[in-house]
C-alpha cells in the first residue's frame, strides 16, 4: 500500500537527486572556459564579453573565464582538447569543426534585429576607387579574414567561383588579414584594393560598428565615413553564428548553460545589448543538423582547392 509517508520520502530522495546531480557537474567544473572567435581584435572581444562572462559566471554557479582564440582554428582545436567548453563560431568554423571530428554541437543561434537569422558576405572597394564590380580588379589586391571564416573566406570563394574566377589566379595578391576588423583597415589603407566582410543591414555591420567607434582611417590619419566605401558584390544569405558546447558535457549542465543563455535578454539586458551595440534580438535555440548546408559548402571549397593546386 503505497502511503502518504513514501510518497514524501520519494519526492525527497528525487529532489535530492536532481541537487546532487546539479553538484556533481560544477564539482567536476569548477572552471569553465567561453572563447570567441576573433571577428574584431582582441581588446575589442574582451570589452565587448567582460559583462556578460560575469553574468554567465552568476547564473552557473562555476567561474567562466573569457578566452580570445587568436584565430579560427585556436577555437576548433580547443573544442577538440576538450579545454574549451563553449564556443562562439562562425558558421563555416563551426562546420569545420564537425567536419573534422570535433564533439560539439550548437544550441543558441544570433538573432538580427528584424528577426532573421542570417547575413552576408560583402565585397568592400573605396568609394573614390574607380572600381565598380569584380571585372575591373584583376591583377589587383584581396583581402580576405582567416581560412575558417565563413563571410571573410569561404563564401566570397563561392561566389568568385560561381562567376568563373579563381581567386588566387585572378588577383595578384590574396592576403589573410587575421580578423574581419583589419580586412577593413587593410582596404583603408590601401594595402589591399578589395577586402571581403560581414554586412548584416546598411546599419548593422562590422564596418558600421568600426565607423562607431572611430577605428577607420585612411592613409593619411582622416577618420572615414560609411560613404567612403562602396559595396560592389554581395552573396547569398548565409546562416547567423552559433554557440557551441561540448556534446560530451554532463546533460544536466548543458541544460543550465543553454537557460542561462535564453534567459540573458531578461535578466541582464545591458550585457546582451553590449554583444551586438545593442542591434540583436534574443538568441533562440538552435541544432546542430541546421549548419548542414554550410557543412556542404565547406565541402565544395575544400574540393575547389584541391582542384586549383
Amino acid at each position: 500500500m503505497i502511503t502518504r509517508r513514501l510518497v514524501l520520502a520519494g519526492a525527497a530522495a528525487l529532489t535530492f537527486a536532481g541537487s546532487a546531480s546539479a553538484e556533481d557537474w560544477r564539482a567536476k567544473y569548477p572552471e569553465i572556459t567561453f572563447a570567441a572567435i576573433p571577428a574584431e581584435n582582441g581588446s575589442g572581444v574582451t570589452e565587448r564579453y567582460a559583462p556578460f562572462i560575469s553574468y554567465l559566471s552568476k547564473e552557473l554557479g562555476v567561474k567562466v573565464t573569457l578566452r580570445v582564440a587568436n584565430d579560427y582554428a585556436a577555437l576548433i582545436e580547443g573544442q577538440r582538447a576538450g579545454n574549451i567548453q563553449i564556443g562562439y563560431y562562425g558558421p563555416a568554423s563551426f562546420a569545420r569543426a564537425r567536419l573534422t571530428g570535433v564533439k560539439t554541437d550548437a544550441f543558441v543561434i544570433d538573432v538580427n534585429s528584424d528577426g532573421s537569422k542570417g547575413y552576408y558576405s560583402v565585397f568592400y572597394v573605396l568609394a573614390k576607387s574607380p572600381y565598380q564590380k569584380i571585372e575591373d580588379l584583376k591583377g589587383k589586391n584581396l583581402g580576405l579574414v582567416d581560412p575558417n571564416s565563413t563571410s571573410g573566406n569561404n563564401m566570397p570563394r563561392f561566389k568568385l567561383n560561381a562567376m568563373g574566377i579563381d581567386p588566387d589566379a585572378y588577383f595578384s595578391k590574396v592576403v589573410f588579414t587575421g580578423s574581419h576588423e583589419n580586412a577593413v583597415l587593410a582596404l583603408a589603407q590601401g594595402t589591399v584594393d578589395v577586402a571581403a566582410n560581414w554586412w548584416n543591414a546598411d546599419d548593422d555591420s562590422n564596418l558600421t560598428r568600426m565607423l562607431n567607434k572611430g577605428m577607420v582611417k585612411s592613409a593619411d590619419g582622416t577618420v572615414m565615413k560609411k560613404e567612403d566605401f562602396r559595396i560592389i558584390v554581395k552573396s547569398d544569405l548565409i546562416i547567423n553564428s552559433p554557440y557551441a558546447y561540448l556534446s560530451d558535457l554532463p546533460e544536466d549542465m548543458k541544460a543550465a548553460i543553454k537557460k542561462a543563455f535564453l534567459d540573458a535578454a531578461q535578466k541582464d539586458p545591458e550585457a546582451f545589448k553590449k554583444l551586438s551595440d545593442g542591434k540583436n534580438k534574443p538568441w533562440e535555440p538552435v541544432a546542430t543538423e541546421d549548419y548542414n548546408k554550410t557543412i556542404e559548402l565547406i565541402k565544395f571549397v575544400d574540393n575547389l582547392r584541391k582542384k586549383a593546386s
